[in-house]
């Protein structure tokens, strides 16, 4: 009996994550906390009023959508379900109503410390921290049980199956905490995969349409630069004009180049080369360029790898993100560059100690026109990432207001090019 009731539970527990999944989220309630809270908060309660009671006690996977609400829906959703779990206690009742009450409140202490940690690891350990959270809970329970069959002996000697009870709960418990968050991380993936699939589908109508007018506006720049050389020295009254004229020329022609290389990145000189020794280049060459604002510009390698790719370009592709972070700190502030080889892949930190970016802005970086600075277009940034990215690599921001903004430059050691950008 008790196998079936906590059977029922564990669909119970998933019923919350299936429900967000495809019936609300695509609306804007599916991702409040408030209603991730009140999600879990049924369940729970459903978990408690379907419980199975035995030797004076409720057994019922209540602490599992509890679990679930605070890693994936934050403190708030996990102090509603913690309130709806409690009400559902209250209004149950019976002589163990006090060991719920200390139950709930000791069971949800791991969960709320381990949160502020939650998001910095990957889904696989994200898994395994649910697991262990989900754990802490069973053991409270347990310790429970144990001290109340302990002051109440005669109950050992009624129901000897009590320790068979204990083990089913405990593996249901931890079965049910591995099902709730692959089924939440397998949303959470498919989220990130819908985002990747229309940004990417949003790059290549952009780069076909920025290729497409690049090319045209470009011969006549070019025809028109080549008669202005020819007349310069002819006309000495506009002699003056002549080199602004051109120079705004070449301005145009770069910005037009810049948006051919967003449409598709041309690389033309693949090599081997030390990774270590392009972030000391780029770190001495652009280090004039903050110091003259009273910025410190730092570099650390950890150690040194090799890696196959089109040099010119990625230098070209980190120099547009330094330039960017040296643009956003402010007089004294410092600008880091770390290099962290991992595994088959090198990874290139960037930090600042600008103002930082807002939620808003961080989704809209790589974006046509946008730029937290007044004369940006954005341009150079969805340069980089571009390139970045034709070379099988991945950029990575993340931000604080007030505490400034990290690059991670995610680069396998040989890139795999795309087909049409080699």
């Amino acid at each position: 009996m008790i196998i079936e009731k906590l059977l029922l539970h564990v669909l119970i527990v998933i019923a919350p994550v299936l429900s967000y999944s495809f019936l609300f989220e695509s609306r804007k309630i599916g991702k409040s906390p408030y209603f991730l809270g009140i999600l879990y908060g049924v369940s729970a309660s459903l978990c408690m009023y379907f419980a199975y009671f035995n030797s004076g006690l409720y057994w019922d996977l209540r602490y599992v959508p509890l679990v679930l609400s605070i890693f994936y829906g934050g403190p708030i959703s996990g102090i509603i379900t913690l309130t709806a779990l409690l009400a559902t206690r209250t209004v149950m009742g019976g002589e163990t109503l006090y060991l719920g009450y200390i139950s709930a409140s000791v069971a949800c202490i791991v969960p709320f410390i381990l949160y502020k940690y939650f998001w910095r690891f990957p889904p696989r350990k994200r898994i395994y921290m649910s697991i262990i959270a989900g754990l802490w809970p069973a053991i409270v329970q347990l310790l429970i049980l144990l001290s109340y069959l302990y002051i109440n002996s005669e109950v050992l000697q009624v129901d000897q199956d009590i320790y068979l009870y204990i083990a089913v709960f405990g593996i249901i418990q931890i079965l049910a905490v591995v099902f709730g968050s692959i089924l939440n991380e397998a949303v959470i993936e498919r989220n990130l995969m819908k985002d990747e699939i229309r940004r990417s589908e949003k790059q290549h109508t952009l780069g076909e349409l920025a290729a497409s007018i690049a090319h045209e506006v470009r011969n006549p720049l070019t025809v028109v630069k080549g008669f202005l050389q020819l007349m310069e020295g002819e006309d000495e009254r506009h002699k003056h004009y002549y080199p602004l004229i051109l120079s705004e020329l070449s301005r145009a022609e770069s910005i037009i180049s810049d948006y051919l290389n967003f449409a598709k990145p041309e690389f033309k000189k693949i090599e081997t080369f030390s990774i270590a020794e392009l972030v000391t280049e780029l770190s001495i060459l652009l280090n004039p360029y903050a110091l003259k604002d009273g910025i410190s510009l730092t570099h650390l390698i950890e150690s040194d790898v090799k890696i196959t790719t089109d040099r010119n370009q990625l230098k070209q592709a980190l120099i547009n993100i330094l330039k960017n972070a040296v643009e956003a700190t402010p007089k004294e502030g410092r600008v880091s560059i770390k290099l962290i080889p991992e595994g088959e892949q090198v990874k290139i930190i960037v930090r600042d100690t600008g103002k930082g970016m807002t939620k808003e802005q961080l989704s809209r970086i790589g974006s046509l026109f946008f730029s937290t600075k007044q004369q940006g277009t954005g341009l150079g940034t969805m340069v980089s990432i571009r390139i970045i990215e034709s070379m099988g690599g991945k950029v990575e921001y993340t931000s604080k207001i007030g505490k400034g903004t990290k690059v991670s430059v995610a680069l396998p050691l040989i890139s795999s090019f795309e087909e049409d950008s080699v």
